[in-house]
């Protein structure tokens, strides 16, 4: 275990002193066995000791602030102090902890992060020096399988990582590509332990919402030979994860007039205008998500003599997902005329339903409704997919001579997602009457009355069997090779090359109908009541809270689905498959220096990058009414300078200032030749490409005030602003299919109709707009208290973030003008922690603001047309209890106070989109270090 002997020192700052006298006030007796330990004074003054040992989370918080002071630039740092022992389950949750991030969720854990308002897609992330990507599947309201840049980091177990570090300032050695931050995770070598060292964790997780217990393990075993010169390690980690998601959903809310309207004889003829808004498929949501993530980490150092070091590391991750979505909604409200089996039934969809009586509010929302021939649909939806990432670097160290150092990497990486079943089975009934929603009281928990028993088996008919697998595809080859000339005393100069390959692509697969369904042996779609099954809601209330299902298993098994013959035979959807390649080529050069300025400690560096991209890319487009496959290719080069400067204007404060020019490349997504058009349910798109975009470019400047006033204590405020010069962004508009020239070949099989309303989405370049901010950060270890209470600890930060983007519509025109996508004005973290001999714990609150995930909207006339996520604070503790050196005990509690996720629709009446819950965990753990 790592110890660090440090000076006892005892300055006291007042908000030390008032944190200190309300867990005086809040004491428990539990603790006293640590004071008897502690350097407790009879007198109740502090007691001098020469020495402390710091172990536990309280080096490791001591580590992370020797890197962030080391550093030339603006740099945060969570490392672990040992395998097992990493401050959260999930990496993304623990970098939620540094100031100007925050993260994003899926079934309640953490996915993916935005850094100082700046959202995935502008954040880099390299794994042990080298460039990666990470890609997983998720529900469709939680994003769908990541096909951007953006890194998913719940593909990896935290225990893997020893050291996570967040550079927020660019300098000219560390790659371009980031307007955020570059993420730097590292993975443990054998020379970072001494000697032979073992080490096992296990825990017992159990989720309170899904009533299930699983584990989760790990183990590291590291040795060095030959006097130090040589070392190997290993580690695991194998978790396993059972959830529960529950919520509501609306579909997003569209005016009376959309997909042609509600029914003329409709007696409530108010629900018929432009500008009131109904819920597209007002709906109960049912997901019960199993996961299983397994980790291999190996290193190999060699050190065949003091002017050379080689390391060789390699690191294996798969995560393996099986999701069970169930739903009943009402589906007439979001598609146009529909005759489903023409032989049977009668019309069906929005013009065939009659408002009978409804109640508006004063934003124009239709929150209660009461309604005649509403289409009633239950679906059964049974997602298989994994993710394996493999990477392999090779480092290499030369010291020439005493003032000359060569270096060079060389990596590869890849991430294979595969969706290989993704299977949505649907029966409706047709045509219902008595159907209504209430949205008048919670609006994230509505009233649905549908109008029938939907518990009843009988009557519904088999709609649709959707097969859709899909598969996405990263993959990087890195080497580069850099020199690191010491000139003189006070300056050197550093250099370097590098040459970098990317490679994305995507596919997916379909039957050519996915209405084409066989019937039952009665001859009819009717499904009969022994191939249905039920969802029952638990952690919410529902009306109904209970509901019937088609049962997947053995309507999959009866009509042998998966045969790939005859009515199931699949073939490649052209549209929704696309790649992208990329070529990077830098070469920098940064001279770094330190000298006095009188008798202020000055230093810093400044160095100039530059860069060469070639992208091709690969989609179909449209030629005269025809789908071709069309390969677009284009070349930009940017040179980016960038400086940071450090002063010690007096002892332990500094003063940092850093200014760049950086540049973040286009969303995959974005770049794709031609249109993708895409049918689910309701859900209807046509998302155009744009190969020919410029990448988002900016100029940044940072200026910060850091007070290391203590041993482990730290009082900091940094500034910072970017000026956006060039923008990416979507533009969005509603209207009928018909009105695109788009073939109608493209909706084939899908259900929907050229007369359907769809959402056109074009990305554009466009002027960006400043951003600017600051963040508080404060680090103190309660040394200078007495008794049990040196032991207690803080971290608190806050950051602010303000943005203006001018936001257009797909005509070109102005829109709104507000914030960037996945910013939150406002967002804190606090963290109390214990650090006794046996005894430690701490309890951790993290809190970000509202943001938005939409701009425009896709509601016509909306007032204020946005899409939003409510803000969330989240609550966690951990309690650890030492009964030897060598035996551990632990007790955590994830999401203690339930935190939904929320999001809606339009900024002033914030309208509800999709609203769920996965409730706390708890993990029980023992851990062994030999």
């Amino acid at each position: 275990m790592t110890q660090l002997l440090r000076s006892k020192k005892t300055p006291v700052t007042v908000l030390a002193a008032s944190i200190a006298v309300a867990l005086q006030i809040a004491a428990v007796p539990a603790l006293a066995q640590d004071a008897a330990t502690g350097p407790a004074s009879q007198t109740g003054q502090a007691a001098e000791l020469d020495t402390v040992r710091v172990v536990g989370y309280r080096a490791s918080v001591e580590r992370a602030l020797d890197i962030k002071r080391g550093e030339a630039g603006v740099v945060d740092a969570i490392v672990a102090e040992d395998i097992g022992k990493f401050p959260d389950l999930n990496l993304a949750e623990s970098l939620q902890r540094i100031p100007g991030v925050v993260i994003a969720r899926d079934a309640g854990e953490g996915r993916q992060i935005s850094v100082r308002g700046l959202g995935p897609d502008f954040t880099r992330v390299r794994i042990n020096g080298m460039e990666a990507l990470t890609t997983v599947g998720a529900s469709d309201q939680s994003g769908g399988s990541n096909r951007g840049r953006g890194f998913d980091f719940n593909v990896f177990a935290s225990d893997l990582f020893s050291q996570l570090i967040v550079r927020k300032t660019a300098s000219a050695d560390v790659e371009e590509g980031s307007l955020g931050a570059t993420v730097d995770l590292r993975t443990a070598r054998p020379f970072d332990y001494d000697g032979l060292t073992i080490v096992g964790s296990g825990q017992a997780s159990y989720s309170e919402m899904a009533e299930k217990a699983d584990p989760r393990v790990a183990g590291l075993i590291s040795n060095t030979w030959a006097d130090g010169r040589f070392g190997a390690l290993v580690s695991v980690a194998y978790t396993e994860r059972q959830a529960l998601e529950e919520g509501s959903g609306t579909g997003r809310w569209a005016n009376g007039p959309s997909n042609g309207g509600f029914n003329a004889a409709s007696p409530f003829a108010a629900a018929r205008g432009a500008n009131v808004f109904h819920p597209r498929f007002p709906r109960y949501t049912l997901m019960e998500h199993d996961q299983k993530r397994t980790g291999v980490t190996a290193a190999l150092q060699f050190k065949p003599n003091d002017r050379t070091e080689l390391a060789l590391d390699a690191l294996y991750s798969k995560i393996d997902a099986v999701r069970d979505e169930k739903y009943i909604e009402a589906i007439s409200f979001s598609r146009g005329n529909a005759n489903p089996n023409p032989a049977t039934n009668p019309l069906t969809g929005k013009p065939q339903t009659i408002v009978r009586d409804g109640v508006i509010d004063g934003n124009g929302a239709l929150v209660y409704g009461l309604f005649d021939d509403v289409d009633i649909r239950a679906e059964s939806r049974h997602d298989e997919w994994n993710t394996v990432f493999k990477q392999l670097t090779l480092e290499g160290k030369f010291d020439v001579t005493d003032d000359l150092t060569l270096s060079g990497k060389v990596g590869t990486s890849s991430s294979q997602h595969e969706n290989p079943i993704q299977t949505t089975i649907i029966m409706d009934k047709y045509n219902v009457d008595n159907y209504s929603y209430d949205y008048r009281g919670d609006r994230y928990k509505p009233v649905l009355n549908y109008g029938i028993d939907p518990l009843d088996p009988n009557g519904w008919t088999l709609a649709e069997i959707r097969i859709r697998p899909q598969y996405v595809e990263n993959e990087f080859d890195n080497a580069q090779v850099d020199f690191n000339w010491n000139i003189s005393p006070g300056f050197r100069l550093k250099g370097g090359l590098q040459a970098k390959d990317y490679t994305f692509s995507t596919r997916e697969l379909r039957r050519a109908s996915e209405l084409a369904v066989p019937n039952f042996a009665g001859g009819t779609r009717i499904v009969p009541a022994d191939l249905t099954s039920q969802a029952a809601l638990s952690g919410i209330d529902g009306s109904p809270g209970r509901w019937v299902i088609p049962s997947y298993d053995r309507i999959a098994d009866l009509f042998d689905i998966y045969s790939g013959t005859g009515a199931f035979a699949l073939a490649e959807r052209a549209v929704n498959t696309r790649s992208v390649e990329e070529q990077d080529r830098g070469a920098y050069l940064q001279g770094e220096f330190s000298t006095d300025l009188g008798s202020i400690p000055f230093s810093g560096n400044f160095g100039v990058r530059y860069v060469e991209t070639k992208q091709s890319s690969t989609g179909t487009a449209t030629a005269s009414g025809t789908p071709i496959v069309s390969t677009v290719t284009r070349e930009y080069t940017d040179t980016l300078p960038s400086m940071n400067l450090v002063a010690e204007v007096a002892p332990d404060f500094l003063i940092r200032f850093g200014a760049a020019k950086v540049m973040s490349r286009p969303g995959l997504g974005s770049l794709t030749p031609g249109v993708t058009v895409n049918v689910s349910g309701g859900a209807r798109t046509v998302s155009g490409g744009n190969p020919n975009l410029d990448p988002i470019r900016a100029k940044t400047a940072d200026l910060g005030f850091e007070w290391y006033f203590d041993e482990g204590s730290m009082l900091g405020l940094g500034l910072f602003y970017k000026d956006i010069d060039t923008f990416v962004q979507t533009t969005r508009e509603v209207r009928s299919y018909a009105s695109s020239g788009l073939p109608a070949s493209l909706l084939d099989g899908t259900g929907a109709n050229v007369n359907d309303d769809f959402v056109f989405t074009v990305p554009v370049n466009t002027p960006g707009g400043p951003l600017k901010g600051f963040e508080a950060n404060y680090v103190q270890p309660f040394t200078f208290l007495s008794g049990v209470w040196s032991n207690f600890g803080v971290q608190l930060n806050y950051t602010y973030v303000d943005s203006q983007i001018q936001y257009l519509t797909s005509s070109g025109a102005n829109s709104l003008r507000t914030d960037l996508l996945g910013l939150s004005k406002r967002a804190w973290n606090a963290t109390v922690f214990y650090e006794g001999q046996r005894f430690s714990g701490r309890v951790s609150a993290t809190n970000r603001d509202d943001y938005l995930i939409q701009v425009p909207g896709t509601e016509q006339g909306f007032t204020e047309d946005v899409h939003g996520q409510n803000g969330t604070t989240v609550l966690d503790a951990s309690l650890r209890y030492k009964m030897s050196e060598q035996i551990e005990i632990s007790l955590e509690g994830i999401n203690l106070t339930n935190q939904p996720s929320e999001s809606w629709v339009g900024a002033g009446s914030k309208l509800p989109l999709d609203y769920s819950e996965t409730g706390r965990q708890y993990l029980l753990g023992l851990r062994y270090k030999f």
